[in-house]
């Protein structure tokens, strides 16, 4: 009987994985090939060396957690991504795959300001943005994310949209495979280093100003106050968030339905756990 070497066998078990990661890179780039050729394609942009890295890591570090950041324009559809993409993760099992952390969350509170104004017109007045990374404390929403990352459990604020009020400590998250990170400013300098996929959502101007609108009622925003908001919206996306989808691995399209992004991401899902049988979500 032959026995291997630990060299021998160390060498078979790389030639094992780079099968597999070889594998998994022609599955991506199966789904991605049949998705460009809709007439709304969820994939906009995807950097080839991203696509490897992720086949490396779903062959090597199975075990680890990964942060992905959807970062985007207000009303560009990143919540709804997150939403079917979590929905995909999740087919059979919900303990321990995801959890969500919302940049809308980490609102700094600025009730008094606002109750001092008197109204969000006069507010506005005065030169108050929520729209500027200065508005939310990414200090604390990198905190808490490295602190998931770890294995740990946080509390996160909840930020009241109409009162402006932020409650500290509120929303249990418990740590998980991966962390859905959603906001305006996740791809901040502050965040974008320990993040392990970077995605942007794209959608156009037009579509994002309707959305916007619609949405702002719900908000207590209306008249006066909206319009003027929703200049300062445009102008700090112009100024701070549009620029993020140059370093994104991923530009996402923000037009797509809810189900054709749960599809699409399900598809992607499939394509590396049939490599890997993994029964849950290994990237």
């Amino acid at each position: 009987m032959t026995h291997l070497s630990e060299n021998q066998i160390k060498q078979a078990q790389k030639l094992v994985s780079m099968s597999k990661m070889s594998q998994i890179l022609e599955n991506i780039r199966e789904v991605i090939a049949k998705d460009r050729m809709q007439k709304q394609p969820l994939i906009l942009r995807i950097n080839e060396g991203f696509i490897f890295n992720i086949a490396r890591k779903a062959i090597e570090d199975k075990n680890s957690t990964f942060i992905m950041s959807i970062a985007g324009e207000s009303a560009s559809g990143k919540t709804t991504l997150v939403r079917n993409a979590a929905k995909a993760c999740v087919k059979s099992d919900t303990s321990n795959v995801y959890t969500v952390v919302c940049c809308d969350d980490y609102y700094k509170d600025a009730s008094r300001e606002l109750t001092e104004a008197g109204s969000y017109e006069k507010l506005f007045e005065s030169g108050f943005s929520f729209d500027t990374p200065d508005a939310i404390d990414l200090e604390l929403m990198r905190e808490h994310l490295l602190k998931l990352k770890e294995g740990n459990e946080i509390y996160s604020p909840l930020y009241n949209f109409v009162t402006c009020e932020s409650k500290k400590d509120t929303v249990l998250k418990k740590p998980a495979k991966l962390i859905l990170n959603e906001g305006l400013y996740v791809l901040h300098e502050k965040l974008r280093d320990i993040t392990d996929v970077k995605i942007y959502v794209y959608t156009p101007f037009e579509v994002i100003k309707d959305r916007w609108f619609a949405r702002a009622t719900s908000r207590g925003k209306t008249g006066l106050a909206a319009q003027m908001q929703f200049h300062d919206v445009n102008q700090t996306a112009f100024r701070h968030i549009r620029p993020s989808m140059d370093i994104a691995d991923v530009v996402i399209n923000g037009m797509t339905t809810q189900a054709y992004i749960e599809d699409i991401v399900q598809q992607l899902i499939d394509a590396i756990v049939s490599v890997t049988k993994d029964k849950h979500l290994t990237l």
